[in-house]
């Protein structure tokens, strides 16, 4: 109903009648809005039927404010608002029209009123609209802060008196959003999250144990991308926790290695009860699980004994190496005084964990360092030094490494990580936030693929084949590398040649001095061996070995030293998951296409539609967002349809098919126990669920990280449910 037009200059009267008690409210809140107060629903009448029979509108200054009949008076009291007003209308139904009358009406007020640069702060004013709080979800999604948000809405509507709401209503507004997602708890909450992601697509991969009191202790899961990430990438992992990420203090241990382009992936995540032995047994087992029973070549974590411990039972075949930085930063802790006193002890220690390559050189540096500095009795040196294996350079050469000495790849997502994500954010919040890490790191890798094809590589002899083939074969990063070696092998000098029947010893060395090293060339297969073990360590061919093979004639890399997670197809292949069904990343790649072609279009055809009244307000736009849910779209020319939209304005009708999906919205739930079992329930004709494990409970209470272990895995549609 058109209120305008119930009186000519918009001012209530007796005997007006309205088609419905909304109208009604309306009309009177316009009216408010003109003069400057704002209107309170005040009482109301219903009949046995529940139709209201009468209703007063009145101002939000009537009444006065209760006094305060209390023993003691409060310290802060909120300033009055109320000053007895008597303005107000009341509405009355009659029926035998059916409408709603006017029925007693005081226009006068007692009070100042608001002037018009303030009316849109007043209360009935005030709205939050679907597609303002749509929009206020996605900023706070994308890690804005409220103010930040208020004002960028404020900028898009051209002042904050536009918006039509205040950045206190904005406030609860979120607030309310985050409490509706938590109604069914966060075990709910976070349970829900990894049902749809699993039904979105059945290989993510997700695990919760409970103790014997069926709380939540150790989660772990690992998306599709996770998977095809570790698939590819999966021979090197650092892991390591970090906290303040969530308000329980929960350690999160993330698995981290580099790609092709030696930036960051994520293999799988773990939100840890504690960090025990046990708990981390839980965890790495479950990471196997979900890669299909793929252990890495080699693993580097900090000094942390039960991570050590729970490896060496779970993956005793894979190398366990020490981050360097954090032996550094615990050096510093036990014997940071020798900083002070200017001693040379620090210099020697970085000396015989980076530069010495002999073991023979190795240990003679320790015993004299050692005794030197009168630390032969210290307990955590005397430690370190019977697990040199582990961090020592001359016992790492041979080691697998991908170049890789520390855990920093995983503080510098722990430091992202943190720079997302806050201690008062609950799980919900968390996952959400923590999403956006990953993607941020993906996004970098589109990136790099991007300008790998965009920008031809620097190759600094391109009359050189080898350089050629590598800039042809590597990613730019790993090229960029092996440039560097093959500028290197151009300085070296061949000092002695010793033939054999099969071999070659070649003595090679720096032109300008530096340590001599040994190759050993194979003429039956070509293969090369260089006793400096830089490409058994990081996988690409030494300045060295180019030399001799520049000597022998050998004008491209063979095959056979092309090791391919460096190259340019590291990702080319086929990825599957652990029931044996092949990992698809993006199962809705199709509709995600799609919408990037229809995106720009339809922008352009709301810009012109904004330009008018009538346009912006036809009811084939109505019509275009809430059409039948479960419609399907017309069979139309789609890139002919979008063309004429974009290019000629809106036409005059809509197809009603034309529609935004919806969201389904769960049931609350009490406990655990109810949580699961709501969830077989729900997805029984989607997924097979495994059984429950329940461990014997122990005396340890919630510290036994064995208990009752979930797994939801969504089945093909062969197979039957598992009940």
């Amino acid at each position: 109903m058109d209120c305008s037009k119930l009186a000519e200059n918009g001012t209530p009267e007796l005997g007006m009648e309205f088609d419905s008690e909304e109208d009604a409210y309306k009309f009177y809140n316009k009216y408010a809005f003109k003069m400057g107060f704002s209107v309170r629903k005040d009482y109301l009448n219903k009949d046995k039927d529940g139709v209201t029979t009468s209703r007063r509108y009145s101002c939000c200054k009537e009444g006065v404010k209760r006094k305060y009949e209390g023993d003691v008076m409060p310290k802060r009291t909120r300033a009055p608002t109320k000053i007895g007003c008597g303005a107000k209308m009341v509405i009355v139904l009659f029926r035998g029209t059916m409408k709603y009358r006017v029925h007693d009406l005081v226009i006068e007020h007692n009070h100042e009123l608001h002037i018009a640069q303030c009316a849109h702060m007043m209360p009935s004013q005030r709205k939050v609209s679907v597609a303002q709080g749509f929009q206020a979800e996605i900023s706070e999604d994308a890690g804005l802060s409220l103010k930040q948000s208020h004002e960028l809405m404020g900028t898009e509507a051209g002042g904050m008196g536009n918006v039509g709401y205040t950045r206190d209503d904005l406030k609860r507004y979120l607030r309310t959003r985050r409490e509706r997602s938590l109604k069914y708890g966060e075990a709910g909450s976070m349970l829900n999250y990894f049902q749809d992601q699993t039904l979105e697509n059945p290989s993510f991969f997700h695990v919760v144990q409970l103790d014997c009191e069926e709380q939540i202790t150790n989660i772990f899961w690992a998306d599709v991308g996770m998977l095809i990430d570790y698939n590819f990438f999966g021979d090197v992992v650092t892991f390591d926790t970090t906290y303040k990420t969530n308000k329980e203090y929960r350690p999160l241990g993330v698995f981290v290695g580099f790609n092709q382009h030696r930036q960051i992936v994520i293999f799988g995540v773990a939100l840890m009860y504690d960090e025990t032995i046990d708990s981390f047994k839980w965890v790495f087992g479950t990471f196997l699980e979900a890669m299909c029973g793929k252990h890495p070549s080699t693993i580097l974590t900090d000094q942390d004994h039960a991570m050590a411990a729970a490896l060496s039972i779970v993956m005793p075949e894979t190398f366990h190496g020490l981050c360097t930085f954090h032996i550094r930063r615990n050096f510093m802790k036990h014997l940071g005084n020798h900083y002070k006193e200017n001693s040379d002890l620090p210099y020697m220690f970085g000396a015989c964990m980076y530069e010495f390559e002999e073991v023979e050189q190795f240990n003679r540096v320790w015993e004299a360092m050692v005794k030197k500095h009168n630390v032969e009795n210290n307990e955590w040196l005397s430690g370190l030094y019977r697990i040199r294996d582990k961090w020592a350079r001359c016992m790492m050469k041979e080691r697998w490494t991908a170049g890789m000495r520390s855990t920093q790849l995983s503080e510098s997502l722990n430091a992202a990580i943190k720079n997302h994500l806050k201690l008062d954010h609950d799980l919900v919040q968390f996952f959400r936030h923590f999403n956006r890490v990953v993607d941020e790191k993906r996004h970098n890798e589109l990136i790099a693929e991007y300008e790998m094809r965009q920008k031809l590589p620097m190759v600094g002899l391109r009359q050189t084949p080898m350089l050629v083939h590598a800039s042809e074969t590597y990613s730019p990063t790993v090229f960029v590398a092996f440039q560097n070696e093959y500028g290197e092998s151009t300085a070296m000098v061949i000092l002695r040649q010793q033939d054999a029947a099969m071999f070659v010893e070649f003595a090679v060395m720096r032109y300008d001095g530096g340590p001599e090293r040994t190759v050993v060339f194979n003429r039956n297969d070509l293969s090369v061996r260089c006793s400096c073990k830089k490409y058994e360590n990081e996988g690409i061919l030494c300045g060295h070995a180019l030399k001799v093979f520049d000597t022998v004639g050998i004008k491209i890399i063979p095959p056979e030293y092309i090791k391919r997670r460096w190259t340019k197809r590291a990702r080319a292949g086929d990825c599957f998951d652990r029931r044996g069904r092949e990992v698809v990343a993006d199962p809705k790649v199709m509709i995600s296409t799609r919408y990037r072609e229809l995106a720009p279009a339809m922008i352009k055809v709301a810009t012109r539609a904004a330009m008018s009244e009538d346009t912006s307000k036809t009811h084939s736009m109505s019509q275009a967002v809430n059409g039948p849910p479960n419609a399907v779209a017309p069979d139309i020319d789609e890139s002919q349809t979008v063309h004429r939209l974009a290019n000629q304005g809106p036409p005059a009708s809509v197809p009603t098919e034309w529609m935004h999906p919806r969201f389904s919205i769960f049931s609350k739930h009490n406990s655990v126990r109810d949580v699961l079992m709501e969830e077989r329930g729900t997805i029984s004709t989607h997924c097979d669920v495994d059984a429950y494990h329940v461990f014997a409970p122990s005396h340890q209470g919630r510290n036994n990280t064995q208990g009752l272990q979930l797994r939801v895995d969504v089945a093909s549609p062969e197979n039957e449910v598992d009940e």
